[in-house]
Order: structure tokens, then sequence, then C-alpha cells
């Protein structure tokens, strides 16, 4: 977590596959799922990231996705604070 100029940002770091460079923008929007099996069982529906990202704007936030270095992603919250 980073505090500092009015804002905090706070960054959950996962060690999974990461996602597609090219699918990075998309991955937020409604019905979108990477695991293309299309079995419930396999995945889910597509709605996590798209409520995760209307719910950090709508407090005036960003979310942003980006894949680590090492592997995995980074999920990355970033909030105004309240002056």
């Amino acid at each position: 977590m980073t505090v500092g100029g009015g804002s905090v940002e706070i960054s959950v770091d996962d060690d999974g596959p990461g996602i597609p460079d090219d699918k990075l923008g998309d991955v937020t929007k409604p019905f979108v799922r990477l695991e293309e099996s299309r079995s419930i069982e396999t995945g889910g529906h597509g709605l996590g990231l798209t409520i995760a990202r209307a719910i950090v704007e709508r407090h005036g936030g960003e979310l942003v996705l980006g894949n680590r270095a090492e592997g995995g992603l980074r999920a990355t919250l970033k909030l105004s604070v309240a002056k």
C-alpha cells in the first residue's frame, strides 16, 4: 500500500499465469472470460473484474491490471483520499 499526495494505492499480486497482453483491456468488460471452454465448472461468469472496476470508478478511483515481470498479475486500486 502506498499513501501520499492525496491518494492511496493498494496492489494485489498473484502467482498465476497472468493475462495475455492483448486481453488486458478486455477482461474488465462484462462477460469476458479468458477460459474458453464456457463451462461453469471451469470458470465464472466474467463479471468479477467488471464489478470491481465499477465499484472503484464510482468512488472516483481506477483499477489498473498488469502482468508482473516475474509472472502473475498485479491489480492496483488507486483512490483519492478525502482531505
